[in-house]
């Protein structure tokens, strides 16, 4: 269908923000090119399952298939490489930092479409309360991390990056953790690569995909609009990186605001009963190297 059909049959809140129509676009699922990175069109993007992807100008897209992390697994030595390189972990701490990382990073590899003007919309949408980042410190120096956006029931994982080995899967670990403590119901990584399919992802149809957003959408979760606690909402001490969170005194505040004793471990609350479309299998024995 001509581009200026597409725009004639999306809704008003798409069309005044530059967007076609997703359901009705091909398999790759460009719905706009190029136009700004305002908080305002971030979140219409992501309320319609649509994307900024590489390309000059930015490809807005929603593609079809879609991958989302379904049945998760996460690496049984990621406790040992915890210690061995002596990691600790934290949430929203260095949103910009991470961001920044990840863009060097893919830089490095075969070029990014994290661009300065992709990085000031998503600080933007981090000040606004919806782009959250999983951090991984050796030290004082940065050494893995990711970042998504957070819509009530939905988290789309946007990119990640480790300048330590298995540092990438421990934040990813930490965010599985996080998103089981917030109540996070659709968990998408919208384009699939062995990396990720190692981790869990698997394709839906896009017309599905649409459906469980529809509903994760509608579905409240802990700590909606707000940043996140740097401990985070789950306790991770009570989970295999236990040991990348040692109790430290200006972390006290932090460990209060997300509901937990500091210095003390508590069980989890008995889990809610709700549809949710992923889970965390056995943790496998390995997951392929960074």
């Amino acid at each position: 269908m001509p581009r200026r059909s597409l725009a004639a049959a999306a809704s008003p809140e798409l069309r005044a923000h530059g967007f076609g129509e997703p359901k009705l676009v091909g398999a790759e699922g460009i719905v706009a090119v190029g136009g700004a990175f305002t908080v305002e069109r971030l979140l219409v993007a992501y309320r319609h399952g649509i994307f900024p992807w590489d390309g000059d100008p930015v490809r807005w897209c929603c593609p079809d298939p879609r991958s989302i992390f379904w049945k998760v697994r996460l690496p049984r030595r990621l406790g040992k490489s915890v210690r061995r390189h002596q990691l600790r972990v934290t949430f929203d701490e260095d949103f910009e930092g991470v961001i920044r990382a990840c863009a060097e990073h893919h830089r490095s590899e075969k070029g990014t479409w994290i661009t300065p003007q992709f990085i000031a919309g998503y600080v933007a949408l981090h000040a606004a309360g919806h782009a959250h980042s999983v951090e991984v410190w050796q030290g004082d120096r940065l050494v893995g991390g990711l970042y998504g956006v957070q819509l009530n029931g939905m988290f789309a994982g946007e990119s990640m990056f480790h300048r330590v080995t298995d540092a990438s899967k421990v934040a990813f670990a930490a965010l599985v953790h996080q998103l089981q403590a917030v109540g996070t119901v659709l968990f998408d990584c919208q384009a699939i690569n062995l990396h990720t399919h190692r981790l869990g992802a698997a394709l839906v149809a896009r017309a599905d995909y649409l459906r469980m957003l529809a509903f994760a959408l509608g579905v409240a979760t802990r700590g909606d609009g707000e940043r996140w606690p740097r401990s985070g909402h789950c306790d991770l001490r009570l989970s295999g990186l236990k040991d990348a969170v040692p109790d430290q005194p200006g972390d006290a505040a932090g460990t209060r605001r997300a509901g937990l004793q500091p210095g003390r471990l508590e069980a989890p609350a008995a889990p809610e009963r709700r549809l949710r479309f992923w889970s965390l299998e056995t943790e496998s024995g390995d997951a392929g190297a960074e």
